[in-house]
């Protein structure tokens, strides 16, 4: 809502600036003077001067943004539990939808298996008129399709269930997401070979891993159209730490169901009960009982710029940018605020929104130097919206952590430092 006192360029309170900003007075973040700087600027730079470097055989970053890397996060002690852990992507370093195979998150239960595809089979049994054995190659050549799609851990911003606030990048918090295009074999096509039984309704995935990781998934997403054996991500063969040579994408469900290595689907009459759906990924209510088989990811956003250690240098006219996302379909809007949630304003979206992508948004911010909090609430298609961290809290236990998707807070102080604070 704008302020009446404030000029009719202003959306929401805090300094949010109605989007058409953007599209006319520019983001003047730094210009150079016009006046005697250009002929400087015009001088022969030295990388000028002489031939550059020769073509490579597989491309690298430039060593100016060395710093842009996955942080990395052991989940046990030093020397037990080898493998066991996650590495964020660095959100807040990034641009666009899309993450670089190299920066998408990890999340490992016993380490990365160094799997020879020369060897690595795909079983598919159960309840199926004709049991099946796939090699990777004879998986190449079925048919295949391609799907945009983000893959979240059910455990992602497990840094906000804590009791107090931690003091991490935004991906750090909330990195334990990737969105990329995958390519590979509907699995359902996969099952209409092997003839399922018309009484099944679930099917077992089981990794290749040393964990077995393994989950039960309802035939009924199986067989929908969206479900894939991946065997390419962004247009290259997946990566080891990605589940090389094949793995499993259900778009807009936890990541710990988009199983790894896979190796082989049991088709069956009822959910397997394996231990990464019992022991892990339920949820623990106030009441005592826990929530199994909660598959989809709710709707969610965070603001990436500003955020900790990416923050403004002095007042002025900045862009606030953040992604958005929502396990039920497609982002359908995302609300910006500035004063803590006192006033929102709509941020604009690139688009348009894909179902079960991210969605990247932006919004022009006059900050005017004073302390202020930085949220934003996204909205999806089917009508559900991003919940407040006490929404989302109301029904579970103490330390019930995963699938938190509450609106994320950030300070900004005088001095343009960005904090990670619970509103």
């Amino acid at each position: 809502m704008t302020k009446r006192n404030e000029p009719r360029d202003y959306a929401a309170g805090g300094g949010l600036l109605n989007r058409r900003v953007l599209l006319g007075a520019g983001m003047a973040f730094s210009a150079a003077s016009a006046t005697g700087a250009a002929a400087a600027r015009l001088e022969i730079p030295e990388w000028s001067q002489y031939p550059g470097l020769p073509m490579s055989e597989y491309g690298q970053p430039s060593p100016h943004e060395g710093h842009v890397k996955r942080r990395v996060l052991g989940l046990y002690p030093e020397g037990i539990g080898d493998g066991a852990g996650v590495s964020f992507t660095p959100l807040e370093e990034l641009e666009g939808t899309v993450t670089p195979n190299g920066l998408f998150f990890e999340r490992h239960h016993s380490g990365i298996p160094e799997i020879d595809p020369e060897r690595h089979e795909l079983v598919v049994h159960g309840m199926v008129k004709q049991p099946l054995v796939f090699t990777v190659g004879e998986l190449l050549s079925l048919p295949k399709v391609s799907r945009l799609a983000f893959l979240e851990c059910a455990g992602n911003s497990l840094f906000n269930s804590l009791a107090e606030p931690q003091q991490r990048s935004a991906g750090e918090i909330h990195g334990l997401i990737g969105a990329a295009e995958w390519t590979g074999v509907l699995l359902s096509d996969v099952l209409d070979l092997a003839g399922v039984d018309p009484s099944a309704s679930w099917v077992l995935a089981e990794g290749a891993d040393a964990a077995k990781q393994s989950r039960s998934i309802p035939l009924s997403k199986v067989m929908g159209g969206d479900a894939m054996i991946a065997l390419y991500q962004n247009g290259e063969r997946l990566r080891p730490e990605q589940g090389y040579p094949m793995r499993l994408v259900l778009p807009g469900w936890q990541g710990s169901m988009q199983t790894k290595w896979l190796r082989r689907v049991k088709v069956t009459d009822g959910p397997t009960h394996t231990k990464d759906e019992t022991s892990k990924y339920s949820l623990l209510q106030k009441d005592g009982k826990a929530q199994q088989f909660t598959f989809e990811m709710g709707v969610k956003s965070v603001i990436t710029r500003p955020s900790p250690g990416v923050a403004p240098t002095r007042p002025g006219l900045y862009q606030v940018s953040g992604l958005a996302w929502s396990g039920a379909g497609r982002v359908s809007r995302v609300e910006v605020s500035a004063d803590g949630g006192a006033s929102w304003a709509d941020a604009m979206l690139d688009g348009p929104a894909l179902p079960k992508m991210l969605t990247r948004f932006r919004l022009p911010w006059n900050w005017d130097g004073a302390p202020s909090v930085l949220m934003s609430r996204a909205v999806d298609e089917t009508g559900a919206v991003q919940p407040s961290r006490a929404e989302w809290y109301e029904p579970w236990a103490p330390g019930q952590l995963y699938h938190q998707n509450a609106i994320q807070a950030w300070a900004l102080s005088v001095n343009g430092e960005v904090s990670n604070v619970y509103v």
